[in-house]
């Protein structure tokens, strides 16, 4: 199966061999045509015009298949009938400067923007797919829940939640992401070039190819109610940004607040639907604050022997301690996905994150009411984490009112688990 049958290394890092002039990137043209497409197949260099390859995080995996046997490398993907299930864009934040830096705008479009390339045999893939499918929450479905209300439209008889759903690869815009963090482009490539040992050689000996398909994790969005609704500001919309935590969203670990808090921002999105409003989850791949979930389970294991036991004292403290720095996650890019769905404002915003908020706010959206997680949704051992985070600038109704002395917030010890 394999189709490099001389045995030779094709290095893609040289500008004077492979040029991207053939379909050059304008990125925040107005249109699609004018912006033209991303394109990252390896085993097309001529036509490449990004560094990296396609699928984010799992290229690495697809590489694993091609050298297995079990994947074909020159395979390119039947996208018949892989359109979105629903219209979303183009919408003017598209086109604004630097308003959208870390994704394509356009990479839902692809048959659609550009049917004849991909006809005439050009491998450009969507970077961006929208379909509609159905959730059931547990936390919805107890005798008791109080949570939700069935609608038979929104909410079905079942209990299952219909919703729209879209998952997002990253694309950098290499000056863009620059000038978000305010440093140099040169050294942001530099550094990218370093702290990957070196993966992709581009970032350093192509300054002619601008855009990046970073090896990370993507996001994922839930629409609940009219996806429509979303960007007008005649109706309402309900949203919760929530960073992914394995531990507490999948396996109920209770040493956080972060599964109660995205059912609650769930709730609080069907209701805004159920209202003739939208509600949007936007859920962010940076496990353990963008650090790994390995780091976190050392955090974990510090917080719980240090002495004193776990305190919220000095909660971010370990962190830094273990990972060099307390948070990795850097919101500056966050709203780009919220400025692609052509949001302007947001009603209730489900996050007592001030990071979260701050980000939003001066990326030119607006924040009418913020949300915090009702109080008997807290689990006892998270309190730590919550104090802390309330303490170090957490939105809350009345702060006074809610200062607590921090070095008697203790959790549980590591033997009592």
């Amino acid at each position: 199966m394999s189709t490099n049958t001389d045995g030779h290394i094709r290095l893609t890092s040289h500008p004077n061999r492979y040029s991207a002039a053939r379909y050059p990137i304008k990125w925040g043209a107005a249109t699609a045509r004018e912006r033209g497409p991303v394109i990252g197949p390896v085993t097309s260099p001529s036509d490449r015009n990004a560094i990296g390859a396609y699928g984010g995080s799992y290229s690495l995996y697809r590489a694993l298949a091609v050298s297995s046997g079990a994947l074909n490398p020159l395979i390119r993907p039947d996208l018949t009938n892989t359109t979105p299930a629903v219209d979303m864009g183009p919408f003017p934040q598209w086109s604004e400067p630097n308003r959208i830096v870390s994704l394509d705008p356009w990479g839902h479009r692809v048959t659609l923007d550009f049917p004849g390339e991909v006809a005439e045999g050009l491998d450009i893939r969507p970077t961006i797919a929208i379909t509609k499918a159905r959730l059931t929450i547990p936390e919805f479905q107890a005798r008791d829940q109080k949570w939700i209300t069935t609608d038979g439209e929104i909410v079905r008889a079942s209990g299952d939640i219909a919703v729209t759903k879209a998952a997002v690869d990253p694309v950098w815009f290499l000056p863009g992401i620059a000038s978000r963090f305010q440093i140099g482009e040169d050294k942001l490539r530099r550094t990218l070039f370093e702290q990957t040992g070196g993966i992709y050689p581009e970032l350093v000996t192509r300054p002619d190819l601008s855009v990046f398909l970073p090896p990370i994790g993507g996001i994922t969005l839930y629409i609940f109610g009219d996806p429509a609704a979303i960007s007008d500001r005649k109706r309402t919309l309900t949203c919760r940004v929530h960073d992914e935590c394995n531990g507490s969203d999948v396996f109920g670990s209770d040493i956080c607040t972060c599964r109660p808090y995205l059912v609650h921002g769930i709730a609080e999105c069907v209701k805004e639907a159920q209202r003739g409003g939208a509600g949007l989850i936007v859920y962010n791949r940076k496990e353990g604050r963008a650090l790994g979930e390995v780091t976190k389970f050392l955090v974990y294991n510090a917080r719980k022997r240090q002495e004193g036991g776990d305190q919220a004292a000095t909660y971010f403290e370990r962190t830094e301690c273990v990972a060099g720095v307390q948070d990795a996650r850097f919101q500056q890019l966050m709203p780009d996905v919220l400025h692609w769905l052509g949001i302007t404002r947001i009603d209730r915003f489900v996050s007592m994150s001030n990071l979260k908020y701050d980000a939003i706010i001066e990326s030119g959206i607006e924040i009418v009411e913020r949300v915090p997680i009702l109080a008997e949704l807290v689990p006892p051992d998270a309190q730590v984490e919550l104090e802390a985070k309330k303490a170090a600038g957490y939105y809350v109704p009345d702060r006074e009112q809610s200062k607590t002395d921090l070095k008697n917030v203790v959790g549980r010890k590591l033997d009592e688990f």
